[in-house]
């Protein structure tokens, strides 16, 4: 029995792990996208401040063109999170598939031991 239940505390800790991830993945993308918003607030009023638009523009200010850069390198680094999300939740769900696994094995091995008990007792 210590076997199997060696077997499903592995498979907890993996799950919970898995589910940690996750968690730290979406929360990751959730704060890169609000700080996408603040650079595209920033970019546009620093447009505002200066009357000018175009990016191509000499005097277009130097800020928002920076800010700008930052926000496109913050919008590719959040659809790579998408790609490493979706990575990471088909593991979690491989993660519950070995938990539940585990499990039922634990179930079965505590039922042939109490099976098992009535038949020594007898003996």
């Amino acid at each position: 029995m210590m076997r199997k239940d060696n077997l499903t505390r592995l498979a907890r800790f993996k799950l919970n792990e898995k589910r940690r991830q996750v968690e730290q993945l979406e929360l990751m993308m959730a704060e890169f996208d609000r700080m996408c918003a603040d650079l595209e607030a920033q970019v546009i009023s620093e447009e505002k401040k200066s009357g000018i638009t175009d990016q191509t523009h000499f005097a277009y200010p130097m800020f928002a063109k920076a800010a700008r850069q930052r926000r496109e390198n913050l919008g590719n680094s959040v659809n790579d999170l998408r790609v490493q999300i979706n990575a990471a939740k088909i593991a979690l769900e491989e993660a519950e598939a070995e938990f539940e696994h585990a499990e039922k094995l634990q179930q079965r091995e505590t039922m042939r031991e109490e099976a098992e008990i009535p038949k020594q007792a007898a003996s």
